[in-house]
């Protein structure tokens, strides 16, 4: 009898196992890594669409990168957009319209997307606007760089820099 429970429990897990190796993400992921932050992001290409205003609507929630939300760490107390902000490691939301993007900190980790937003939007932390700029060229890939006094967003012709301070 315990092997007709063990068989199938076995195949499972294999197949669970399988899958999971098989499974490929669409976009890469990367860290930056600064002086007192790290930033892990999904790294979604153009591939000649419109990017903000139609694949990344105005005015909506996004998770700023692909698949998971984005995850950034302050490892030590700071300002983040001119707001203060503790050491730790958040969730980074961004509201993006044509005149201003609301930059949010949430302190629930592991979401997917911004899709759960709503219900854990109580956990915010921080809301900043800054504005966005534009960039002397297309950016084909979302890239996030960390500068030593701003972190550096820049997708298409869009460029937004978030000034920080240590």
């Amino acid at each position: 009898m315990n092997k007709l429970f063990i068989i199938p429990v076995l195949v499972c897990l294999m197949a669970t196992t399988a899958f999971a190796q098989g499974e490929k993400r669409a976009s890469p992921h990367d860290t930056v890594k600064g002086k007192y932050v790290e930033v892990t992001y999904g790294r979604p290409y153009k591939k000649g669409r419109d990017v903000f205003g139609a694949l990344v609507p105005y005015g909506e929630v996004w998770r700023t990168g692909a698949d998971e939300a984005t995850q950034i760490t302050f490892k030590k107390d700071g300002t983040f957009g001119g707001k203060p902000v503790m050491a730790g490691t958040y969730t980074l939301f961004t509201i993006p319209t044509e005149k201003g993007w609301t930059i949010i900190l949430n302190s629930k980790l592991g979401q997917w997307g911004a899709f759960g937003y709503e219900k854990a939007k109580t956990k915010d932390v921080l809301h900043a606007i800054v504005s966005p700029g534009k960039t002397n060229k297309s950016v084909e890939q979302f890239t996030i760089s960390a500068q030593d006094d701003a972190l550096l967003m820049e997708w298409d012709m869009t460029s937004v820099s978030i000034p920080m301070k240590f």
